[in-house]
């Protein structure tokens, strides 16, 4: 059992579904991870789903903007990181070439946050935790476990990162088939990055995704089709880590399902 209280800063802390369907991608997702639901109000005809495993913040889910849908986004995962002070890391940011698509501000007493836009085109949130400081449990069947980022410029994501975060990147071993980046925070390493694949659509940005555990990757495969998903990659070994396979929810929404072993 991994309990957290508070979060090293440049950690993914956070992950929050917005999609098109709020009901039907929170009952996906509580059929294929047990999660329970507690939802608060946002407004007169607005929920935020939060969602739990022993009564503890896992992950949320809200309905995506009428702004967002206008411009195209798809039903996506936001994932936020960590940081002591979002002011100071949105001016640090800005310096090394991000863009800045929502500054700074306060959800109400939980934090506070801000929405960037790394040079390479990937969209991540940060966050300057108050009364919530984010996932409360992660790396166990049901959590975040993992963070990868599929990038169009892997040489230019790393020195972002790593300049804004301290994030440290170990690099995949010469002449490897893909050439794929471990970063560690305070030492643990809980992040990846690789290059986008030539075949992937010119349409398509960088993108963060993320990986979710499970105890078995194959069961859940089966559980999250038989409820609507798509497979868009099917299980794999990781050869001395374990097993994974990469789906799209129900609504459109990309995340990736992790077993160790």
């Amino acid at each position: 059992m991994t309990v957290f209280s508070s979060h090293v800063p440049g950690t993914f802390s956070w992950v929050e579904l917005a999609t098109i369907d709020q009901p039907a991608a929170v009952a996906f997702y509580r059929t294929l991870f047990g999660w329970g639901l507690n939802e608060y109000p946002m407004g007169p005809d607005e929920v935020y789903s939060m969602l739990q495993l022993r009564g503890l913040d896992v992950a949320a889910a809200y309905t995506m903007r009428g702004n967002e849908r206008e411009s195209g986004v798809p039903p996506h995962w936001n994932l936020y990181i960590t940081v002591a002070a979002v002011d100071e890391a949105v001016k640090q940011a800005q310096a090394l070439g991000a863009t800045v698509l929502a500054p700074a501000f306060d959800v109400m007493d939980a934090g506070r946050m801000a929405v960037l836009q790394d040079p390479t085109g990937a969209v991540f949130q940060v966050w300057e935790p108050r009364q919530h400081i984010g996932s409360q449990i992660l790396d166990e069947p049901g959590a975040l476990c993992w963070t990868e980022l599929t990038t169009r410029d892997p040489t230019a994501a790393a020195a972002f990162y790593t300049a804004l975060f301290g994030w440290t990147a170990q690099h995949g071993a010469p002449g490897a088939v893909q050439d794929y980046t471990h970063f560690t925070v305070g030492g643990v390493p809980s992040i990846g990055m690789f290059e986008m694949p030539a075949e992937m659509p010119a349409s398509i940005p960088s993108f963060w995704m993320p990986y979710f555990q499970v105890t078995d990757v194959d069961a859940s495969v089966g559980t999250a089709t038989a409820n609507g998903a798509r497979v868009m990659r099917p299980p794999q070994a990781l050869p001395g880590t374990g097993r994974f396979a990469i789906l799209a929810d129900p609504q459109g929404a990309a995340f990736a399902v992790f077993s160790q072993g």
